[in-house]
């Protein structure tokens, strides 16, 4: 995960020696991101703007607390795109769930018939529900350090199938939001535009 993400700075530490010969610890900030979030001291919605165009897909790394995820989507949202939230945990495949017909079995509690339905393809039929000026469909994925790698590796090569569709995972927790491309995570190799992008 270090690999993956920049660190932090360590906080510089001082010693008092004062309070009766007991040595007490002080810690003093190393920067101003220490004090407050990172993501509120640099703003950085318009390199987020610019990686979800270039990349397509991308892989989040949000804080425990939550609510900083909000304001990435807002953006993403007054950009013109429209969004389809899902949880990874009860996906099943995504390719079946996301890009083909499904069937769907419901329990039969016991004496019922055993059902079968089917299910239209999710991402195509919400292309086909979006207004014509409507700039894209975002697939957010909640939950996504559940998936596999290969189906993490299909989120990833899904805008090539639909381009129009955007993917965002969110693979992990981190101390701040951060980002990298889905494609970089999965394994995948990155285009030679991508590379220089993400350097």
């Amino acid at each position: 995960m270090a690999a993956i993400l920049r660190p932090m700075p360590k906080p510089l530490l001082a010693w008092d020696c004062s309070n009766r010969g007991r040595r007490k610890r002080t810690i003093r900030c190393a920067q101003l991101g220490d004090l407050v979030g990172g993501d509120l001291v640099w703003p950085d919605i318009g390199r987020w703007l610019e990686d979800v165009e270039r990349h397509k897909a991308l892989a989040v790394y949000a804080p425990h607390e939550g609510g900083y995820e909000g304001r990435y989507l807002t953006r993403l949202r007054y950009q013109g795109y429209h969004f389809l939230d899902l949880t990874a945990r009860g996906l099943g495949d995504p390719e079946s769930t996301l890009i083909k017909i499904h069937r769907v079995c419901p329990p039969h509690l016991g004496k019922q018939a055993i059902a079968r339905w089917y299910s239209p393809p999710e991402v195509d039929y919400r292309l086909s529900l979006m207004p014509p000026e409507a700039k894209g469909l975002v697939l957010w994925v909640i939950e996504a350090k559940v998936l596999s790698k290969a189906e993490l590796q299909f989120l990833a090569l899904l805008p090539t199938f639909r381009p129009k569709v955007k993917v965002i995972a969110e693979c992990g927790n981190w101390r701040k939001f951060v980002w990298r491309p889905l494609k970089e995570i999965s394994g995948l190799s990155l285009g030679e535009e991508e590379e220089e992008a993400t350097v």
